[in-house]
């Protein structure tokens, strides 16, 4: 996976990466999240106290995707 751009809002993230067709769509949010999550709880450990029920994620995503041919203003 390469991220090309991140965002951010006041409650959710933006990506645009690009990975490789091995994987579905489930487990890129999978991966992305649990390593994240790890990351922030493990730098911000009084992040996890504030959070109900510890979890940093919920469990939706949205994930759009261009093929060989399109760019990312396809989906923008």
């Amino acid at each position: 996976m390469q991220f090309l751009e991140i965002g951010t809002e006041k409650d959710h993230v933006h990506l645009l990466m690009q990975a490789l067709l091995t994987m579905t769509n489930r487990q890129v949010a999978q991966i992305i999240k649990s390593i994240t999550a790890e990351e922030i709880f493990k730098r911000l450990q009084e992040v996890k106290k504030l959070l109900w029920g510890g979890r940093f994620w919920t469990s939706g995503y949205y994930i759009g995707s261009v093929g060989k041919y399109e760019n990312e203003y396809a989906i923008m």
